[in-house]
């Protein structure tokens, strides 16, 4: 463990990066609460989604990282924004009539559409912490309306109040000349209606704490600004958690650049440091376009949880941060088949390449083996040729390629023959197009199945590959690649493919033999 922790202290993995920062952070003095918390946020107005798996699977691994070089204690704390008010009704739930009827109170006041929950923020907590839960994730969640009501802000509260025009000189100048005219960190909780009110303070009182406002109705009413009578407005507020709380680490998306400034000068106006922050990239959808809630494009993590196993979303969450990268569906395949090779190669790297690899930022130093012996890519492409409908007739090609394999001994194996048949069905073969061979490329497929009538020898992938390279150069194929790119749109109705050596030794000789005179024949372009 020494030498590893040397080895982290000059990795080069943007964790240790993160977790380097937190070190120097602490260098003169460990914190006064006895642990580094770090923390992650999360809006109720809405369900879990792919983001929120990002943040806290990516602070997940600076916290990891932390935990290696530095033996202060550290806490992750997830924070649901619960007490926010109801601004619009989502287009995603049922009963949104009634829904409206609740605008502008708490989150955790609005009635729950679904009929299952106390609230609307109690239905979306209970779905975050199973979402959280069913990922292995070890947090302590935090809820807003809890933390306001029970007195735990209190004191960051009455300090707002007393630094009041602090926090106003740095807000006002962010803001439009109507919104300063009406703005204040403070929103009033109704005592009338239990809405929360964007109405400006009329008055403060710092040793009642205290403020004045005006209810809708004219009415001026005094309330104090503990025991949850208010709620602060979103970039205050988030300076005021990580001052109540210590908040040590927090990373955001680059929508939230100019939240993490403000936000940053108010912990300071308040009297604490503000915390080391990370900024991520967005995602994009397949059109280049920002990912966004409430246009619904791009990919839902249920949606990637249909095809793949969540360690490989936890490898996609992994790769630069702090790049703009395309999340749709035909991520998936690669991210996949890249997280088991990055898991083949672990035991063997040394102490610096393993601190490097994707796979420890996962799973830590227990790495478990992959027992994939067939790519992803290449379950695809047998699903493709092999008209597959579910798993099992996968396993009838897979147990003659790797006899000691089977779906008890192999279940990562298993797994993805599964997501392979769903992902051919939905995405590849719906795409699929094949086209008739020309006539030097007739020439070469009809020698590459000559050879393969005349193979006697094992079902050995390298051994294949070879002889395919060799049809090609025979065939004076220039670059090779356009050789094998015909085998793809000729034989897999796709213009890119796997190593077809490998996949003569999955799918079978006498089938590889069948399927080139099927496509000679003209059948598969036909179909």
């Amino acid at each position: 463990m020494t030498d590893l922790r040397e080895t982290a202290m000059t990795s080069k993995a943007w964790p240790f990066e993160e977790a380097r920062r937190l070190v120097k952070r602490f260098a003169k003095a460990p914190p006064e609460k006895g642990h580094v918390l770090f923390e992650t946020g999360y809006g109720p107005s809405g369900l879990p989604h792919i983001g929120t798996f990002g943040e806290v699977a990516r602070t997940t691994m600076v916290r990891r990282a932390f935990e290696l070089i530095s033996d202060i204690p550290t806490k992750l704390i997830c924070f649901s924004d619960d007490m926010d008010g109801l601004r619009k009704v989502p287009g995603n739930v049922p009963n949104r009539d009634q829904m409206a009827e609740d605008l502008h109170l708490p989150l955790s006041k609005v009635r729950d559409p679904f009929g299952t929950h106390e609230s609307f923020g109690a239905h979306n907590n209970a779905r975050l912490n199973a979402f959280l839960d069913s990922f292995g994730f070890e947090y302590e969640f935090a809820s807003s309306t809890e933390y306001y009501t029970s007195g735990r802000f209190d004191d960051a509260l009455l300090r707002m109040l007393e630094r009041y025009d602090k926090v106003m000189e740095i807000m006002l100048p962010t803001l439009g000349e109507e919104r300063r005219a009406t703005y204040s960190p403070f929103l009033p909780v109704s005592p009338k209606t239990g809405h929360v009110l964007q109405v400006p303070t009329l008055e403060r009182n710092v040793a009642k704490g205290t403020i004045v406002y005006e209810e809708p109705d004219g009415e001026r009413v005094e309330i104090p600004v503990t025991g949850g009578h208010v709620k602060i407005q979103w970039k205050p507020d988030w300076a005021m958690r990580w001052y109540a709380l210590g908040v040590d680490y927090e990373m955001s998306g680059k929508d939230l650049i100019d939240s993490v400034t403000q936000a940053s000068k108010i912990c300071r106006a308040l009297g604490r440091p503000a915390p080391e922050t990370l900024t991520y990239e967005l995602f994009n959808d397949e059109h280049g376009q920002k990912i966004s809630k409430s246009k619904g494009n791009g990919l839902s993590m249920e949606e990637w949880l249909r095809y793949a196993a969540p360690e490989s979303l936890q490898y996609f969450m992994y790769q630069k941060p702090k790049t703009a990268k395309r999340l749709y569906f035909d991520v998936i395949p690669k991210a996949v088949d890249e997280y088991h090779q990055q898991l083949r190669a672990y035991p063997d790297q040394d102490a610096s390449q393993k601190l490097a690899n994707p796979v420890f930022h996962i799973h830590g130093a227990d790495v478990p083996e992959s027992r994939m012996v067939v790519p992803f890519a290449m379950l695809l492409n047998l699903a493709s040729v092999a008209g597959a409908e579910d798993a099992q007739t996968l396993w009838g090609f897979i147990r003659r390629y790797a006899p000691e394999a089977s779906p008890d001994t192999h279940p990562d194996l298993d797994a993805a023959a599964t997501f392979a048949v769903r992902y051919y069905n939905d995405f590849v073969k719906p795409e699929k197009v094949y086209r008739m061979p020309d006539d030097r490329e007739r020439a070469a497929l009809e020698d590459l199945e000559a050879r393969l009538a005349a193979w006697d020898g094992p079902l050995d992938a390298e051994a294949l590959q070879s002889e395919v390279f060799a049809v090609g150069k025979a065939h004076g194929f220039e670059p090779l690649r356009d050789w094998f790119k015909a085998l793809y749109e000729v034989l897999l109705g796709a213009s890119q493919g796997p190593r077809f050596g490998g996949f003569i030794a999955l799918y079978g000789v006498d089938e590889t033999r069948a399927l080139i005179s099927s496509a000679l024949a003209g059948q598969l372009a036909q179909g």
